[in-house]
């Protein structure tokens, strides 16, 4: 599985640099001088390109890649967007990505009931949908520890304790 994380805009200046737009919201985990980014073109052209630079400028990314000696090589990175796999959940930090939680195990009393099929971020609190076994209902759990107080990554389980009544809505 992979996640776009950007796409180039245009190029800028005649040293090769591009604007680059970012559709991640962890741009410091993606965009930092070394790293290589794969990159797909139209036509289904793939190469991957290694960061010597970067800057931000209103609201994008003015990037400069090892490859691209100037302004008509970058011209033919335009449109060429950039994908990576799912960054790995760091244990320190508070939550969690959707693709951790989609698919887990749900457990209640003790017994799996079902399984997440989906996760909504909503104004007041994150949803996952949860898919049950018994006759293929679906319910929505607020992600938040007094319903939700333990979900293991390494088992693939959520558990939870809902209130009376949750599950029969």
């Amino acid at each position: 599985m992979e996640y776009r994380i950007g796409h180039v805009v245009k190029t800028h200046g005649i040293k090769g640099e591009v604007v680059v737009q970012p559709t991640t919201d962890e741009v410091e985990k993606r965009f930092f001088v070394g790293a290589v980014l794969h990159g797909r073109a139209g036509g289904g052209r793939e190469r991957d390109l290694t960061i010597e630079s970067f800057r931000p400028h209103q609201g994008r990314l003015l990037v400069k890649f090892e490859e691209i000696p100037d302004r008509t090589a970058g011209e033919s990175l335009r449109g060429t967007q950039f994908f990576a796999p799912p960054l790995e959940h760091d244990p320190a930090e508070d939550g969690y990505y959707d693709h951790e939680l989609e698919g887990l195990t749900v457990i209640h009393e003790g017994k799996a009931i079902g399984a997440v099929t989906d996760v909504t971020h909503g104004p007041a609190a994150t949803l996952l949908t949860v898919t049950l076994d018994e006759d293929s209902r679906e319910v929505l759990i607020p992600l938040v520890n007094a319903i939700v107080p333990a979900i293991d990554l390494d088992e693939r389980t959520a558990t939870i304790t809902p209130p009376d009544g949750l599950l029969d809505l």
